[in-house]
């Protein structure tokens, strides 16, 4: 036998039950609006061009633009469209750009944990300074929010052994660490069960644009042939499925790229009477409250 997790169980995607999302529909579509904040000269970050010797000012001035510029016209373009977002935010964000966090604020988005910073890594701590580093990150969003985060994003989707375990022990109810299913699906943690729901590794703009050297059009016509194929899966075989669409200001803010995005989110946005368009945190309610075996 080959080493495994033990934290979920197979189940072949023809014997899923059939449930439906409100209003009846099948898909459900969330966009995940990461909100980070990077050290100035150490530590990790999504590189434009080769980085080099620190302090790497091309690639952190790169990154910044999300927070200054491309954050806002993102904004601009989920009013104009009425979306809303799960913001994954960095709790470094409130010491550097509070007015952004309270722009999403006041659209009522769901604030969801996303650690300190991503120019760190919580897989590589010991279990003392990984759990330390949950609670920092939880206190600052309650501090500010008023409500402590159900929902949780691991800065570079790192995990330790036990980061599942710390994070229901933190009172988290959702990861979205997890991209292995097109469902939400429980995971089991020694603090009880933890539900991951989708959150894309292929419609997210880091590894297409950044790894794999994507186009703008390139990405938009992925979120819309991967939305438009799902609408065609969910009315065929009745299995509801969820659609994350994972942004990052500093890549997507860029005026090309946003102008390419903008067409594709529009047409999902056209069809709200077929697709639940929604948060991350509202999934999680909705496939909370289904009869034991629903979901």
């Amino acid at each position: 036998m080959l080493p495994g997790h033990g934290r979920f169980d197979y189940h072949p995607w023809h014997g899923r039950p059939r449930y439906a999302w409100p209003g009846g529909a099948r898909l459900a579509v969330f966009l995940g609006v990461n909100l980070e904040h990077f050290a100035f000269g150490e530590g990790l970050g999504a590189e434009l061009a080769p980085g080099g010797p620190q302090p790497d000012v091309l690639n952190y001035a790169w990154r910044d633009y999300g927070n200054r510029v491309g954050a806002w016209r993102l904004l601009e373009l989920l009013d104009r469209l009425g979306l809303p977002a799960t913001v994954l935010l960095n709790s470094a964000m409130y010491d550097y750009a509070p007015p952004l966090v309270a722009a999403h604020r006041a659209r009522g988005d769901e604030i969801a944990g996303h650690g300190r910073t991503n120019s760190e890594r919580q897989s590589v701590l010991d279990e003392g300074a990984e759990r330390a580093l949950i609670a920092e990150s939880t206190a600052a969003i309650l501090a500010h929010e008023g409500v402590a985060p159900r929902g949780w994003l691991s800065p570079w989707i790192a995990e330790s052994r036990v980061t599942l375990d710390l994070l229901a022990e933190a009172g988290y109810r959702y990861t979205l660490n997890w991209c292995m299913d097109d469902q939400p699906v429980w995971m089991r943690t020694r603090a009880g069960r933890l539900l991951a729901i989708p959150y894309p590794q292929e419609v997210n703009d880091i590894p297409s644009i950044v790894a794999r050297k994507d186009g703008a059009e390139q990405f938009a016509a992925m979120v819309l042939a991967g939305f438009e194929e799902r609408l065609e899966q969910v009315a065929r075989d009745g299995i509801p499925q969820v659609m994350g669409i994972a942004l990052h200001p500093y890549i997507i803010g860029q005026p090309y790229r946003l102008r390419a995005l903008r067409e594709a989110l529009a047409a999902i946005a056209a069809r709200r009477g077929e697709v639940w368009v929604t948060t991350a945190g509202a999934i999680f309610d909705h496939v909370a409250a289904l009869p034991e075996g629903s979901g």
